[in-house]
């Protein structure tokens, strides 16, 4: 449903005359291949533009963070291990219960609480402890909660990544 949702608007937006597509929420992007498929334009993968700045950076073991289907099933993950060849960390469950429990009952509702963000902070710090070399904001709202200023750990804030890589493309099209 979600994937017939998302493909009908993207060959709306491909009708208009857009050069290219972008899907500007991580957990949706589990329908990416779907959204593919239905247009001709190219889909500009969260995943993928986030890959590339964690290479171009020498980063080769990622903490992950996002909501539970972000974090657990392996669109996302996956993509970055098979194609980028980047590992990728995920917190323990209850560390994965907390980023995806604040996320929906905090962040998405626009609280923001100092008290979830020591918790993320934990978790970041376990993410460093077990090898990540840096932390990717895996879910557009965690930035609201959590800085580059708040830890030592490098934090990839995938919204304004994707944002950048969507300005460059339209920036050569021009």
């Amino acid at each position: 449903m979600t994937a017939e949702i998302l493909s009908e608007a993207a060959q709306a937006v491909e009708k208009a005359g857009a050069d290219f597509l972008l899907i500007c929420t991580n957990t949706m992007h589990v329908v990416a291949p779907q959204v593919e498929k239905a247009i001709s334009i190219p889909l500009i993968h969260i995943a993928d533009a986030t890959a590339q700045v964690l290479k171009n950076e020498g980063i080769k073991q990622v903490g992950l963070l996002g909501t539970r289907f972000t974090m657990e099933q392996d669109f996302y993950r996956k993509r970055l291990e098979d194609n980028f060849e980047i590992e990728v960390l995920v917190p323990k469950q209850a560390g994965r219960d907390i980023i995806h429990k604040i996320i929906y009952q905090e962040l998405c509702l626009g609280k923001i609480n100092k008290e979830s963000r020591v918790q993320y902070l934990e978790v970041i710090a376990d993410l460093k402890k077990a090898g990540a070399q840096g932390v990717i904001l895996g879910c557009t709202e965690i930035a609201l909660l959590v800085k580059q200023d708040d830890t030592s750990v490098p934090l990839y804030d995938t919204a304004v990544i994707h944002a950048q890589k969507a300005v460059e493309l339209a920036l050569e099209k021009t």
